[in-house]
């Protein structure tokens, strides 16, 4: 079962808005990714569900989670269909991430009270996601409209909580254009991860990073 109740959940997300989006089939190499992570500041974690190994793994996660990095919030990403969401839930994710919207899913973290967070492009798109529940809707992919789309997005649609993935870059001049345009949360996959085997210097990089978003709420 998760940690965290929905509230809190999303009260960390908003508070520590950088989102890392990673998979890999070693349990010991995520954990040290993880770890490095946290020691950068980060407390919200999408692990996705990209490989045969991904369930055993993400439990394997949890497990370090509790013991190693007690205040980090740990959700699964990439899920299509309720019966992988129930799945996941099961085994604690505390927040559910979809590349779409569907129902089925909605439905499901709706009933277990998770955060759900389906992604969506068009108003349309963004708007039907919070008629079926979503916690904070995911524009995906990020890099095909840029910043100043959900610039304009924000007029219509002002209060809607929004996260772009896809597009962002771990620079201050990426995180300054995304969050200036009003974004709520960023994520981030490949661009944070690069030479990520020395992870001193990757819980460093974050840390850095991590500072400056901070300064871009106050």
């Amino acid at each position: 079962m998760p940690r965290h109740n929905a509230t809190d959940t999303l009260a960390t997300l908003l508070r520590h808005p950088v989102v890392p989006v990673f998979y890999h089939a070693d349990a010991a190499y995520t954990q040290r990714i993880l770890q490095a992570c946290y020691t950068g500041g980060i407390r919200v974690f999408e692990f996705v569900n990209r490989g045969e190994r991904a369930l055993d793994v993400f439990r394997q996660l949890q497990d370090f989670v509790r013991q190693q990095c007690p205040d980090m919030v740990l959700g699964i990403g990439t899920i299509y269909k309720a019966a992988e969401a129930e799945l996941f839930i099961a085994a604690g994710a505390e927040f559910v991430v979809q590349p779409l919207a569907t129902a089925e899913v909605a439905a499901v973290c709706n009933a277990h009270d998770i955060p759900w967070l389906p992604g969506a492009l068009t108003p349309t798109e963004i708007y039907n996601a919070t008629e079926m529940g979503a916690a904070v809707v995911k524009i995906f992919p990020g890099n095909i409209v840029g910043p100043d789309y959900v610039k304009a997005l924000r007029g219509p649609m002002p209060h809607v909580k929004l996260m772009v993935t896809g597009g962002v870059e771990p620079t201050q001049e990426s995180v300054s254009a995304w969050f200036g345009a009003g974004v709520n949360a960023v994520g981030m996959g490949s661009q944070l991860f690069k030479n990520a085997d020395d992870t001193d210097a990757l819980a460093a990089r974050i840390g850095e990073l991590m500072q400056f978003v901070d300064t871009l709420k106050k």
